[in-house]
């Protein structure tokens, strides 16, 4: 799960289910930073581009502005599946820098990204309060698509179901 705060205030709980079976390998990374496990991880770590009708991006818990991240497999690690396709709203993909660049950023879309079939691993999908996905999608933003409050992850981990 991920607490979300905007502005300072906090706005509510989204819970991502996970495709442990289909990526095995990016869910564990993205369960280790969601619980801080190994001394790092998401909690306080921005919402650092939004764009109503296709996303938000987060997970950058090394510089904060979509510039950096860390895997707990290193800097990179590669494609585990392409396989999951990007069909509709809600589903939870690893951002990336190309072929095989997966780290800690992750992006929740906010409709069907079908040009990105083939290109970035699907690893979950919002369960509950995709409400709050689209209040933090309503955020307003500047020119390069950066909130103009901080829109931030206060607090995350598991949720056994």
């Amino acid at each position: 799960f991920f607490e979300f705060s905007v502005g300072g205030e906090r706005v509510g709980r989204v819970v991502i289910g996970l495709y442990g079976k289909q990526a095995p390998k990016t869910v564990a990374n993205f369960k280790a930073l969601a619980t801080h496990s190994r001394g790092y991880g998401y909690r306080s770590a921005p919402i650092h581009r939004i764009v109503a009708g296709f996303l938000i991006q987060g997970g950058d818990i090394v510089r904060g502005d979509g510039t950096g991240g860390k895997s707990i497999f290193g800097a990179r690690f590669p494609d585990e599946t392409l396989a999951i396709k990007h069909a509709e709203n809600g589903l939870v993909g690893m951002a990336n820098w190309g072929p095989n660049t997966n780290a800690s950023q992750f992006y929740i879309a906010t409709c069907a990204t079908k040009w990105l079939n083939g290109k970035c691993v699907v690893f979950g999908k919002v369960l509950e309060g995709y409400e709050i996905v689209e209040e933090i999608e309503n955020v307003k933003v500047d020119r390069r698509d950066r909130p103009l409050v901080d829109v931030k992850i206060e607090d995350c981990g598991l949720v056994e179901v």
